[in-house]
């Protein structure tokens, strides 16, 4: 299970660098940041079941996060509401 986690880290820091060349700094921060969360998890050895444990509460956090940021902070495009 640890490996799980050493490739999510090589993913995540894949996009953090493709985030990073398309300008979009604050996402490229994003991932690294959790390039370097899923890599620490990935040499730490802990049962499976702890794996699974972790990554429920992560998807929960990335879940409510980008529901709160969709419906109260998300601006609607352009030339899709009327007036």
């Amino acid at each position: 299970m640890d490996k799980v986690y050493k490739t999510l880290g090589f993913w995540t820091a894949i996009f953090a660098v493709m985030f990073y060349v398309g300008h979009m700094e604050m996402m490229a921060f994003v991932f690294l940041a959790q390039t370097g969360f899923f890599v620490l998890l990935g040499y730490m050895n802990l049962s499976e079941r702890m794996y699974m444990y972790i990554f429920a509460a992560y998807l929960v956090v990335c879940f409510v996060g980008f529901t709160y940021y969709s419906t109260f902070l998300l601006e609607p495009a352009f030339g899709l509401h009327h007036e």
